[in-house]
């Protein structure tokens, strides 16, 4: 089924900080920005066990679960199983180091089988306090975490993940299933395959103002003449797009802060966000259903909303085109 025909709304939330991404955060924090969330309207949210080893989970089950169920529409992700007992050791996260370090203290299997796949969407039920999940990603199959090894890990997901999610989406438990990856080469493998499809997939960091030229290449093509849609994930580029500093989970480099003064230079021009420009980019593309930013205060979510909605002027898009800040490639709002 179409992402598009499942999602509520062209802006859902993104829980990746609410599992301690990066820096702790008051629990209190994590809950009044989720109902902010809600209050704003927003009714796709996106969660995985490996945000803060469950962290994210939890915390967003505590707002969800005492929501009608058929009033939201809610995913998770499959390779991650929360083990109840502590972990001793520094977790290996390949390129992404510590993102999560101050996650809790569980110990992560990360396996892709389909008896760990039944297991990780279990755990996720248990600990959001919630009955089903209307998608589901297979998360992180690439090579960011595996190197060289992550065709080993995507032949592993192949046989086990991918089967048990045609099985449940046949079986009508859950409505919609992808890959959920930080880069395009897996996405492309799965839709060269000849078995069953993928409804979309949930692309991070490849589909923003900053990098989004490797993605027009092939992946987006190929997405469009199958009709799988793609969910937006990292539209702030790890947050240098929002005020941070992050590119790619780690400190951006001189390169990519520079492009961001020239961005920024522009949208103050125009009178218009940063932000604004990143999420109404990101959106153009016929084959985005939806993006979503995260958050952890609930300003940032009025932010977000004030951003999808503000009025950017057509000449903006023309001299970002004129300015080379995006590919020629890219598909603009207005046309431009």
């Amino acid at each position: 089924m179409s992402l598009k025909h499942i999602l509520p709304g062209r802006l859902g939330f993104g829980t990746a900080p609410l599992g301690n991404m990066f820096r702790a955060i008051p629990d209190e924090d994590a809950r009044a920005t989720v109902e902010a969330a809600w209050d704003a309207g927003i009714r796709y949210y996106d969660t995985a066990p490996f945000y803060g080893a469950g962290l994210a989970e939890q915390r967003l089950g505590q707002v969800l679960s005492a929501r009608p169920r058929d009033s939201y529409v809610l995913s998770t992700k499959v390779g991650r199983v929360i083990l109840d007992e502590r972990e001793t050791d520094v977790p290996d996260f390949g390129e992404k180091g510590g993102l999560f370090e101050h996650g809790n203290p569980n110990k992560v299997l990360h396996e892709w089988t389909a008896d760990a796949t039944e297991r990780s969407i279990e755990g996720s039920l248990e600990r959001m306090g919630v009955d089903r999940f209307d998608i589901v990603w297979v998360h992180d199959i690439a090579q960011d975490f595996h190197g060289d090894a992550w065709v080993q890990k995507f032949e592993e997901a192949r046989t086990g993940a991918f089967r048990v999610l045609s099985r449940l989406r046949e079986e009508g438990v859950i409505r919609a299933w992808g890959l959920g990856v930080n880069k395009t080469e897996p996405i492309e493998m799965t839709l060269a395959l000849d078995e069953p499809q993928p409804d979309g997939f949930l692309l991070a960091g490849r589909y923003t103002l900053l990098d989004h030229a490797h993605a027009l290449q092939r992946l987006l093509p190929m997405a469009q003449e199958q009709n799988v849609d793609m969910v937006v994930g990292g539209p702030y580029s790890s947050g240098i797009l929002a005020g941070g500093t992050h590119f790619e989970y780690q400190q951006a480099p001189p390169e990519i802060i520079e492009k961001v003064k020239r961005l920024k230079a522009l949208t103050d021009e125009h009178g218009i966000s940063i932000k604004a420009a990143a999420l109404q980019f990101s959106l153009a593309h016929p084959a985005a259903a939806a993006v979503i930013p995260g958050a952890t205060r609930p300003s940032r979510i009025a932010e977000d909303t004030a951003a999808l909605n503000e009025t950017v002027p057509a000449a903006f898009w023309r001299e970002l085109r004129a300015a080379d800040l995006v590919s020629p490639a890219a598909p603009l709002p207005d046309g431009a």
